[in-house]
């Protein structure tokens, strides 16, 4: 049995290969998302990207952040060598709409913002909204933990050398 910090180390290129291949699903294929949870009407990169490029003996670290911000820099990092190591991701569904940073080296969230709940009005309200907030935050929560599943069920395969490796060469050099 692996020791934890040796299997941790061995392994942590797992989520920045997640979040790499997230962003090239978000930007080539949206229906994706549908199947992983059917009332996604969008999900897209936020305002903030960070790719680290660990080739040559020495760690370059890419910060891309902005609301308008160019993802050209990204894609140039990622044909360099570069993977993405953290990502803000805006979740939307019919009317409500997460926002949150999620890391790869072990794919914890940061700034979970989850959609508004209703006001309080009466002491009877507060179990309710405690248990709306809940759902909300575990909404987030789920739709991560299914992308991973997805990826880790493609990145185990075959399909992942044979297709999905060509596709995103593909687009990085479109």
């Amino acid at each position: 049995m692996l020791d934890v910090a040796v299997a941790y180390n061995r392994y942590k290129f797992i989520g920045n290969e997640f979040l790499t291949w997230l962003w090239f699903t978000i930007e080539t294929n949206q229906g994706f998302f549908n199947g992983v949870d059917e009332t996604i009407t969008s999900i897209y990169l936020g305002n903030r990207i960070v790719l680290e490029n660990s080739s040559n003996d020495a760690n370059e670290i890419i910060t891309i952040k902005g609301d308008d911000a160019g993802l050209e820099e990204g894609l140039l990092s990622l044909r360099k060598g570069a993977v993405v190591i953290e990502m803000n991701i805006v979740y939307k569904t019919e009317n409500q709409e997460w926002k949150f940073t999620l890391k790869g080296e072990n794919l914890s969230f940061s700034g979970l913002k989850v959609p508004e709940t209703g006001p309080v009005e009466t002491k009877d309200d507060i179990e309710g909204i405690l248990l709306e907030k809940a759902y909300l935050y575990e909404k987030a929560i789920s739709l991560v933990n299914n992308l991973f599943d997805a990826f880790i069920k493609l990145r185990s395969s075959v399909a992942w050398m044979k297709t999905t490796v060509p596709e995103i060469k593909k687009w990085l050099h479109a």
